[in-house]
């Protein structure tokens, strides 16, 4: 379809929605409804991560989780259920009580954590999988005696990107999930850096570092080693669209959202992470003009948030303006957040290839 067509299919089209026209809130029972593997990752299963051949550190990390997924059967691990009223407290299990799966990003690590979570034998109510961000948050809305009493009960936590950017969250979760291990709950996380050496190049306050190496001898890691599957054997991200074509695409896909890019960033400083995910809710796709460089690292971990959440919903995003390995600067990339900001470019060059399709031809 031209773009004169596109035009033309515009007029004729309703509005469509805009991101920086929301300002959603989010009530604690969702945050605990929604701890689960998110759409994309709903119907993955061991099966269906394929292996790189050449890498077989991915074939034994799936046999590993398998087995752990196994090991889980049965009672809870202090011998109750939910129902533990009159429960003696149990005593700390000794060893690793979780498995860590470090490895760069697009290796697969997500995929591989939901299948854990899918096979994991347990009802859904008794198993939690979120991001780390979205951990903390349900931390911040429930209270801390509340969330360890909300999830003590639970087969099984799953923690997806578990990156440290403050010391007080490594303090605060670090302090839950040992109250979760000694109720129990086996753990499992995935991260781009081994437990041991989380925070590495971002803060050296001896404190902090106690505080991870104490976090890490709760997990066993699993090296997953590898080159981003989401562009293995792909071709090319499209190019970025002129303005026009992505204002008529926005106008003619039902459920589209369109924004200018700086708005968009400008409103996502007034919006708390935790409510990102209820911000794209049922939208259909997001379209942003005038793509620019990120101008300062608190507004690119935003955009990251906001690239997991778009992630993680299948929603296509196409642009105008910069290609996305250009929105981080030289500084960022070569940072203590780097691989944050790969992440995010890996999974925005993904949405935008998903996008093509919207722009008929």
């Amino acid at each position: 379809m031209s773009t004169r067509a596109l035009s033309e299919a515009a007029s004729t089209s309703a509005a469509p929605l805009s991101l920086c026209s929301r300002e959603p809130h989010v009530p604690a029972d969702r945050l605990v409804a929604e701890m689960v593997p998110p759409p994309r990752f709903d119907s993955v299963r061991f099966d269906t991560y394929l292996p790189d051949p050449n890498q077989p550190s991915q074939t034994d990390a799936v046999k590993a989780l398998s087995s752990f997924a196994e090991g889980l059967g049965g009672a809870h691990a202090s011998g109750a259920g939910r129902r533990r009223w009159f429960a003696r407290k149990p005593a700390a299990p000794t060893g690793p009580r979780g498995v860590y799966l470090d490895g760069g990003y697009g290796v697969g690590k997500t995929h591989l954590l939901a299948s854990l979570w899918h096979a994991t034998p347990a009802e859904p109510a008794l198993k939690a999988f979120g991001t780390f961000v979205e951990l903390t948050n349900l931390v911040g809305a429930l209270g801390f005696q509340q969330t360890v009493k909300t999830l003590s009960g639970h087969r099984l936590l799953c923690i997806d990107e578990f990156e440290l950017d403050d010391p007080g969250d490594t303090v605060l979760v670090s302090s839950l999930l040992g109250k979760l291990v000694e109720s129990g709950v086996a753990l499992a996380a995935t991260s781009n850096t081994l437990p041991g050496k989380l925070g590495e190049g971002r803060f050296a306050a001896a404190d902090f570092l106690r505080e991870i190496q104490g976090l890490s001898a709760h997990f066993m890691p699993l090296r997953i080693d590898g080159e981003d599957y989401r562009h293995r054997g792909l071709p090319e991200a499209p190019s970025p669209y002129s303005d026009q074509v992505v204002t008529a695409t926005a106008y003619a896909t039902p459920g589209a959202s369109l924004d200018d890019f700086p708005h968009l960033l400008e409103h996502l400083a007034r919006v708390h992470p935790s409510r990102y995910g209820a911000l794209t809710d049922d939208l259909t796709a997001v379209c942003l003009t005038d793509v620019q460089p990120v101008p300062d690292q608190s507004t690119a971990l935003r955009l990251v948030v906001l690239a997991d959440r778009l992630y993680d919903r299948e929603i296509p995003v196409l642009a105008s303006g910069l290609p996305f390995d250009r929105l981080f600067s030289d500084e960022m990339l070569n940072g203590g957040y780097r691989k944050k900001y790969f992440r995010a470019i890996s999974r925005l060059t993904a949405l935008a290839r998903d996008a093509k399709g919207l722009v008929a031809q």
